[in-house]
């Protein structure tokens, strides 16, 4: 007789999990990493926990489209075959997905590296079952994988008669020197990501803001294991107002028409682009 129930969906996109009690599968999404690099086969697909040797330490991450997925640090990690490449070149090229979890694996390993021994009485951690944690057998520390919150900001103003609207971009002293991004920071301990925008705005460029408006977010594993970006659109308080730079991060601070945007631009995975692009069409992605 056939069983009349029909089975669950498979989740669609990526979900996070840290379930260890059921062991990898050979066809099980696999994610090695050695530093801040990620290895693919020579073709740039994932790998599967099948291609990895027999003894990995695996490291649960989640699901991608309802398939278990897998990190590891292997030892003589140089010797397998495939491709290492960072974090940007690898979400460059595959769905964004793919990308995210990618960035989840190299969040998850370097956090467990990093955080072998607890803080405060210098025991070894131990995980804690079914979760991102580790907890110190001697103390009790919990020590949760934790998050550094960044907002980046898509600032307009309205263009002069008759033209459109123009979007402040900028130049970094460091990093991509030559792309023009949107202004950016970190969040501080105690802030609002709506008060980190505020003063980060006013602390490089000097502007003040009106309606400001959530718009998306996106880990972000090019700035560092655990980055999660908060994307924000706002109106210059002053539409007069010229952006004067901190002369520290920033290099340039310029107002760009809507539809004379420059050719460099951030990579159209981040969602820096994204705000761009919807700012430049006026539609939310």
């Amino acid at each position: 007789m056939t069983d009349p129930t029909p089975a669950a969906p498979r989740p669609a996109g990526f979900v996070p999990g840290a379930d260890r009690s059921v062991a990898p599968a050979p066809a099980d999404l696999a994610l090695p990493v050695a530093g801040k690099r990620l290895l693919t086969a020579a073709d740039g697909t994932a790998l599967r926990v099948g291609d990895l040797p027999a003894d990995t330490d695996w490291i649960p991450l989640g699901s991608l489209d309802g398939v278990p997925a897998w990190a590891a640090e292997p030892a003589g990690a140089q010797e397998l075959p495939g491709r290492w490449r960072g974090w940007a070149s690898l979400a460059a090229e595959v769905p964004e997905p793919l990308a995210t979890l990618a960035g989840r694996a190299l969040t998850v390993v370097t956090w467990r590296r990093t955080h072998r021994w607890c803080g405060a009485c210098r025991a070894e951690l131990v995980d804690v079952p079914g979760e991102s944690a580790r907890r110190c057998p001697g103390c009790d520390l919990y020590v949760p994988l934790r998050l550094s919150a960044a907002v980046l900001v898509a600032i307009t103003r309205p263009g002069p008669a008759g033209r459109p609207d123009e979007l402040l971009l900028v130049r970094h002293s460091y990093g991509p020197t030559g792309l023009w991004a949107l202004v950016a920071g970190f969040v501080e301990g105690g802030e609002t990501l709506e008060a980190a925008a505020h003063r980060e705005v006013g602390e490089e460029v000097g502007l003040a803001l009106d309606r400001l408006t959530y718009f998306g977010s996106q880990p972000w594993a090019m700035s560092g294991p655990g980055v999660l970006l908060t994307g924000f659109t706002a109106t210059a308080a002053d539409p007069a107002a010229e952006p004067v730079v901190d002369g520290r991060e920033l290099a340039e601070a310029r107002w760009f028409p809507l539809d004379g945007l420059p050719a460099e631009l951030p990579p159209a995975y981040s969602i820096s682009r994204w705000l761009i692009d919807a700012t430049a069409t006026g539609a939310r992605r």
